[in-house]
């Protein structure tokens, strides 16, 4: 990854992912993406901190970036958590410096909602990284209407 997490043994990474993949709620996990039988990356719901929201989360390999992969993903879980799931919040975040993920939240309907110290997660950034982050969201009324 190039903005989040900084830099990971094999064995750190596996126990990152174990971590997300028991953070789940009915409807909201993970879901892999493949692209002609090949593992292209992983779109994520995270149960959020409130009832009734989740944190949309994607990676991705390097070769399928800027292939409008990451979009397609998000759109079909925007559309599952709030038209399947009910739910009345979805957000994410990006360190400030990662235009490519704000320009694709921004292309699915997300709004930027905040700029923030990200001084709460020491494994979100590599030692020493900016820690400036971005959150953007929408809320299940607002999508609807739009779509």
């Amino acid at each position: 990854m190039r903005y989040l997490g900084g830099v990971r043994t094999r064995e750190q990474s596996a126990e990152a992912l174990r971590k997300l993949l028991a953070n789940t709620a009915p409807g909201i996990g993970c879901w892999a993406g493949f692209v002609e039988a090949g593992f292209a990356g992983y779109w994520a719901l995270r149960p959020g901190d409130a009832p009734g929201e989740a944190e949309l989360g994607y990676r991705l390999l390097r070769r399928y970036w800027r292939k409008g992969l990451a979009k397609e993903g998000s759109l079909e879980l925007l559309r599952h958590g709030f038209r399947e799931v009910g739910l009345d919040r979805i957000f994410a975040g990006t360190v400030a410096g990662n235009k490519a993920s704000q320009a694709t939240m921004a292309s699915i309907g997300l709004r930027h909602i905040r700029d923030f110290i990200a001084d709460d997660n020491p494994d979100y950034f590599a030692p020493g990284d900016d820690r400036h982050a971005v959150e953007y969201a929408v809320g299940r009324e607002e999508w609807l209407a739009r779509n």
